[in-house]
């Protein structure tokens, strides 16, 4: 069979310089126009568009050997460090992120908690008794603190500093459209991160040797890798260490900054659902523990409003393998040196695949509805074998931060709706997104 190729590519460029401009417009395009597979060019790239369950489950479930994430992602190399995720065959890059399931156990995540919500308690206290903040700066700061607490541990929270802000974000802005095509070029952007990725081994390095000089030991990840062992039995480097965190800052703090704000915008946005949510919020922590691990489970109608807004705005917008030898979907052939690509936020509203897509509707999420039938049907973290092992952690961060605020808090909009910044590779918000808020008494 022939595959559809998406209209209006151009000479030589292809389809790159619409897809600079807006990835997510084109990717939106292409499955208009093509539905579960298109190609679309990018340069010298071919490039094969999978939308809807069935396709995703041929996708996630391809073997490693055939759809390859370390060709495809060659591009976060340089923010991740040599030696590690990407840049190390697919058996070590299993060992790397296997080391980070002993703090997604119950026993830590009961911890975490707690943390969270006591940054958010802290983000507040500066607050007066009502007034205006920029929403998405709030998060980003607030899940900056989280994060820090929960994968690099107390000593680099409470020596937080501007500094790490700037280095952070420096290492942040080089993760962009351009870097995917190619991430050495000579800007000063890329410049920059490579400058970050330098300091903050060093600023990792210096707690690590501290911990090791004092015997002390932390309750976060960054304990867990210092205790890790590879099968033969060699111990994780400072790179190695510094490597895997940023991999989890980048996993846990970009993403969740933007679905907080989504969530928040969401929900002010549907009063009634808030109502439902608050309600419930109200009833579990009645017995005084709002914010342990169990209770935190209760919020069953928080969760659907968070999956709900990752379904909208999923974060991660493109999921990408390089294909290493010819791969067969439906009788349609796409051979080996291609590109594949999951898009989720275009995915997630196919019109065959979900009623009434562009709804904010979390009610879909119960049994009743049986709406989401398959595991392949929602891919905010991925799915199948690949599907993103700290979910959970992610579900529990963003619950714990709206159990601690709905509590204390109540807010509004301001303004006009507020549009998505598909300028990002990460969509959040346009900036500022600002909303009110009062505090309760």
């Amino acid at each position: 069979m022939s595959i559809p190729a998406l209209s209006k590519s151009r000479p030589l460029v292809g389809h790159l310089l619409e897809f600079l401009r807006g990835p997510i417009e084109l990717m939106a395009r292409a499955q208009k126009e093509g539905g579960e597979l298109i190609k679309f060019r990018l340069a010298n790239r071919d490039m094969y568009l999978f939308s809807g369950t069935e396709a995703h489950e041929a996708y996630f479930r391809a073997p490693d050997e055939q759809f390859n994430q370390r060709e495809a992602y060659q591009f976060m190399v340089p923010v991740f460090g040599k030696g590690v995720v990407y840049d190390v065959e697919p058996e070590i890059m299993y060992e790397q992120l296997g080391f980070v399931l002993p703090a997604l156990r119950i026993k830590r995540m009961e911890t975490y908690g707690e943390l969270i919500a006591e940054e958010v308690r802290r983000s507040t206290e500066s607050w007066a008794n009502h007034g205006t903040i920029s929403l998405l700066e709030y998060t980003k700061e607030l899940t900056t603190y989280t994060s820090t607490r929960c994968l690099l541990g107390k000593e680099f929270r409470e020596n937080l500093t501007s500094e790490f802000a700037r280095v952070y974000n420096d290492l942040e802005a080089g993760v962009s459209a351009i870097a995917v095509m190619n991430p050495h070029l000579p800007l000063p952007a890329f410049r920059k991160r490579d400058r970050a990725r330098v300091k903050l081994q060093e600023m990792i390095t210096a707690i690590v040797d501290q911990r090791r000089a004092k015997g002390v030991e932390g309750d976060d990840f960054m304990q867990t890798l210092m205790d890790s062992k590879y099968k033969d039995g060699r111990g994780l480097d400072a790179n190695e260490i510094t490597g895997i965190l940023v991999a989890l800052m980048f996993a846990g703090h970009h993403t969740s900054s933007v679905t907080a704000a989504w969530t928040m915008l969401e929900l002010l946005s549907n009063p009634g659902y808030l109502i439902r949510v608050q309600a419930q919020l109200d009833e579990v922590s009645a017995d005084g523990k709002a914010f342990s691990y169990d209770s935190l489970r209760e919020l069953d109608l928080l969760e659907n409003a968070v999956k709900e807004t990752l379904r909208l705005h999923p974060p991660l917008i493109m999921v990408t393998r390089k294909v290493m030898y010819d791969f067969t979907y439906k009788d349609n052939l796409i051979p080996a040196g291609s590109y594949t690509v999951v898009c989720p936020p275009v995915s997630h509203r196919v019109a065959s695949e979900f009623a009434d897509p562009d709804r904010f509707d979390p009610d879909r999420w119960t049994d009743a509805r049986g709406e989401i039938t398959s595991p392949f049907k929602w891919v905010a973290f991925g799915a199948g074998k690949h599907r993103c092992t700290g979910n959970a952690f992610a579900l529990m961060q963003i619950k714990t931060i709206f159990a601690v605020l709905l509590t204390h808090f109540r807010f509004e909009l301001v303004g006009d709706p507020i549009e998505p910044d598909y300028q990002a590779l990460v969509v959040g918000p346009k900036a500022p997104a600002r909303i009110k808020y009062w505090r309760k008494a």
